[in-house]
């Protein structure tokens, strides 16, 4: 059965293709090859900038080794090295799918909340409180997560704008000044739409808020508070409920903590809004 399910996988192996390009390798990209080779179960979890500090090479580097095995990049590594572990690591069977997923997720949301840093967060609500220019970047299931925030900030009186889509995201991030609050939600950190924009938001002089599950990633240069959740994901968990319901914690914390900055304002305002949509319902 392994072997059945290996012919299916998309590609060759990458360890394979790893030992095929060995001869080639310099001194940087074999200390690559062997912290993978002895940690593979590890990397799948690395953010590109933990995986070069691991290795004690730079990003760069770690990128021209991919790409010189074919790849375009560490996530394209990343999602065929999945598969063959998957393939090679026999699951426990003990658990059903159901009690999994109970108990990920409990996990999630409790080792997010021991990773929370009270001042970030504290600073973080004060710095979008004291904002009248606040914009949500997020793309795939992090812009969903974003939409949720817009949604719950717009619920108390906070309006916000959030964008999707990357050009749309560059577009914005050049118009942006010292006064605009950037929310950046990316699970890995490493999102290249999202990171490019927020580069260029920096460079415009906004505060940047990083929500990621990374302390260390492309994505947390940029930033000027970085609150952690804790639900990192395989590249074929990508998008995961438990993934979502980490960003979701995070982000309930944040529009919690504005509601009680506020509390009379957000009561006056929820209780308006509450009216007006009851009229939309038999």
């Amino acid at each position: 059965m392994p072997n059945q399910q290996l012919n299916k996988m998309n590609g060759t192996k990458p360890s394979i293709i790893m030992e095929q390009h060995k001869h080639t390798f310099t001194k940087s990209e074999n200390k690559i090859y062997d912290y993978i080779r002895h940690n593979s179960q590890y990397v799948l979890y690395h953010s590109l900038t933990e995986l070069s500090e691991a290795c004690g090479v730079a990003e760069a580097t770690v990128l021209r080794f991919f790409r010189k095995l074919n790849f375009k990049g560490f996530q394209d590594f990343k999602f065929l090295l999945a598969q063959e572990v998957s393939v090679v690591t026999r699951d426990d069977g003990e658990e059903t799918y159901v009690e999994k997923i109970k108990k990920n997720i409990i996990e999630a949301i409790k080792d997010s909340s021991e990773m929370i840093r009270q001042d970030d967060l504290k600073e973080a609500i004060n710095i979008i409180d004291s904002s009248n220019d606040i914009v949500i970047f997020g793309i795939g299931s992090s812009g969903i997560a974003g939409l949720d925030m817009q949604n719950r900030l717009m619920r108390i009186g906070k309006q916000t704008s959030v964008i999707t889509d990357s050009h749309l995201q560059i577009m914005r991030a050049s118009s942006m000044n010292e006064n605009t609050v950037v929310i950046a939600i990316s699970l890995t950190g490493s999102t290249k739409d999202i990171v490019d924009a927020v580069q260029i938001a920096k460079e415009n002089h906004a505060t940047v808020i990083a929500l990621t599950n990374y302390v260390k990633s492309p994505l947390t240069k940029y930033a000027d508070i970085v609150l952690l959740s804790s639900a990192k994901e395989s590249p074929l968990d990508s998008g995961s409920l438990i993934s979502k319901i980490s960003q979701l914690y995070l982000i309930d914390l944040i529009c919690t903590g504005l509601t009680m900055k506020n509390v009379e304002d957000a009561k006056a305002i929820k209780m308006k809004i509450t009216e007006n949509i009851s009229s939309k319902l038999y």
